[in-house]
Formats: C-alpha cells, sequence, structure tokens
C-alpha cells in the first residue's frame, strides 16, 4: 500500500488530498476506502465490546481487491460482448464467490443489529453503509 509521510508543519488542502488519492489505481483506493470507513465505525461507536469490534471488523472485509479489480474487468468485456467462454466461467465463478462474500458481511450485518438492539436499515445508515453495486 502507498506510504504517507506527514508532519506537523505541513498543511495540506482538502482538495489536494482528494486529487492526490484521485491519482491511486482502483486496486490501491479500495482497501484505502475500507480502512476509512473502518475508522469512521470506530469513531462512531468508540467504546465497543470485542464481539461489536469483531462484526465491525467482519462487516468491513469483502471479496479481496484483486477479484473485484477482475469482476470490474470481466463484467466490461462481457458488456463488450469480447468475454471467452474461458473467461465467462471465471466470471461466474466471481460472482459466486462475491454473492457469497455478500452474504456472509449480511449475516454480520445482521448480527451487529441484534446486538445493538436496532433494526438493520438503522445499522446501515449508523455505519455509513449503502449499496454497492458490483454490476
Amino acid at each position: 500500500m502507498p506510504k504517507v509521510h506527514v508532519t506537523s508543519s505541513i498543511e495540506i488542502d482538502f482538495a489536494e488530498v482528494l486529487n492526490g488519492l484521485a491519482q491511486l489505481e482502483t486496486s490501491e483506493l479500495e482497501p484505502l476506502v475500507e480502512q476509512i470507513i473502518a475508522l469512521q465505525a470506530r469513531r462512531r461507536a468508540p467504546c465497543l465490546t470485542k464481539n461489536e469490534a469483531d462484526l465491525l471488523q467482519r462487516i468491513n472485509q469483502g471479496p479481496p481487491p484483486e477479484a473485484r479489480r477482475r469482476y470490474a474487468e470481466l463484467t466490461a468485456k462481457l458488456h463488450q460482448e469480447t468475454i471467452t467462454s474461458e473467461e465467462h466461467q471465471e466470471l461466474l465463478a466471481l460472482i459466486d464467490q462475491i454473492e457469497l462474500a455478500d452474504a456472509e458481511r449480511m449475516r454480520h450485518v445482521i448480527a451487529l443489529a441484534q446486538l445493538r438492539q436496532v433494526s438493520v436499515d438503522a445499522l446501515l445508515h449508523q455505519l455509513g453503509i449503502r449499496s454497492h453495486p458490483y454490476a
């Protein structure tokens, strides 16, 4: 992962930070976004039980960045009608992998919602989680 060196005497405009982030490849940006979401969740609920922390960690996991990248590539080929039958089989396997990861994530969301005694929708809102379309 790229490293950023910041000292107390440096001031960076937020727009400059965003401009720098725009230069990252998607595969570099996705883990950063996941870490930011995890940081946001920790700040919203700084006194978590171990069970809550474990569930949040599992919720913030997802398919590996390489799987998401390959999924995007193969989906683009599918839409362009340039996908081979072997690539199509790979895409179907990736779809299964992503759906399983999403189902596992949802299982953890439901467990955390039950633990906090809130609805799933309320929990998703609290955590700032929105639907993530893969297609």
